[in-house]
């Protein structure tokens, strides 16, 4: 909640390049075409088409790194 707040009006690339992705890494991940991200990676976050940015938040958050075991 508090992070869609804080980074709502920054640019998906900024986002990604934080988290150390490629568009084709993110791609993989969000199990979707590098296309699609390509056409939004200009876009602010809170501009991305809402199914898209519910999708991409987690993995901004770094949700993948609580299910690590270790």
């Amino acid at each position: 909640m508090f992070f869609y707040f804080r980074n709502k009006n920054k640019i998906v690339k900024e986002l990604r390049k934080n988290m150390s992705l490629t568009v084709k890494e993110l791609a993989f991940q969000l199990k979707c075409e590098s296309i699609d991200l390509l056409k939004v990676d200009h876009l602010k976050l809170k501009e991305v088409p809402k199914e898209l940015r519910e999708k991409l938040i987690p993995i901004f958050r770094g949700d993948h790194y609580d299910n690590i075991p270790w």
